[in-house]
């Protein structure tokens, strides 16, 4: 009998299930669980199975750059990163408010890997997230209308809690750029999160944006209600590959 249920537990894909009364079975020595017991064991480790699951298929979704986490951050004072901001954003609370998050610096301090970082937790904390480099998301959504499918994606990118633009401003934005830009924008405002990283100030964004109109009306978006990360220092991976070449 035992047999025959692990058996339909595993095709009615109740994994989590499977895996808990298995091991129930295989373990000798342990005092018998009353049914009730037993019932809410079976029932915690399916839906921490399919809790854990959702996670991994939405850290997958996000296509992020590093697999990067808040333990992993380096908050050297010279890096100017304030570690009680990150943790309270490290908490999804920013998500719940609708606020965005610009963070810029220099090349290497990185920007990319603090993004990561909070949309990885986010992940964990159930939200949606996407990642997308900013040069390649525009030329995918260029492309996209021109065969008809620039609907589908920016329902997508829509439906995102947290979207994360990376590289903002590392190339000029064309009119076509801007269009998807601003129409991006306009969606999420006031609705959804945006993480934009740069090595641009963000006084300088309106000038890469171009078309003071559309600037005008992107930067009003973008820098309401949004926190700043300022990173300072010397480039990371300048230092990461110093110290490989002095060690070998």
């Amino acid at each position: 009998m035992n047999t025959d249920t692990l058996d339909k537990m595993r095709r009615m894909r109740l994994l989590g299930m499977h895996r808990a009364f298995k091991t129930s079975l295989e373990t000798t020595g342990n005092e018998k669980c009353t049914a009730d017991e037993m019932v809410a064991m079976l029932i915690d480790s399916e839906w921490d199975d399919r809790h854990n699951r959702n996670i991994e298929r939405s850290m997958r979704n996000a296509r992020f750059r590093y697999k990067a986490t808040i333990e992993q951050l380096d908050y050297s004072p010279e890096r100017g990163m304030d570690k009680n901001q990150v943790h309270r954003l490290a908490d999804g609370e920013f998500i719940a408010k609708k606020e965005n998050i610009l963070i810029c610096g220099p090349t290497g301090t990185g920007k990319s890997f603090l993004a990561s970082a909070i949309g990885n937790q986010c992940c964990q904390l159930g939200f949606k997230v996407l990642y997308a480099n900013a040069p390649r998301l525009f030329a995918q959504l260029k492309m996209a209308k021109a065969d008809s499918s620039a609907i589908k994606e920016m329902m997508k990118i829509e439906k995102q809690d947290l979207l994360i633009i990376d590289d903002f401003g590392i190339q000029p934005f064309d009119q076509g750029s801007r269009a998807c830009l601003l129409e991006i924008i306009e969606d999420r405002h006031g609705k959804r999160s945006t993480i934009i990283t740069s090595q641009l100030p963000v006084k300088q964004w309106h000038d890469v944006i171009g078309e003071k109109t559309i600037a005008d009306a992107v930067m009003d978006r973008i820098v309401h209600n949004a926190q700043r990360v300022e990173l300072k220092g010397e480039s990371l991976r300048r230092r990461w590959n110093k110290k490989l070449s002095e060690n070998s």
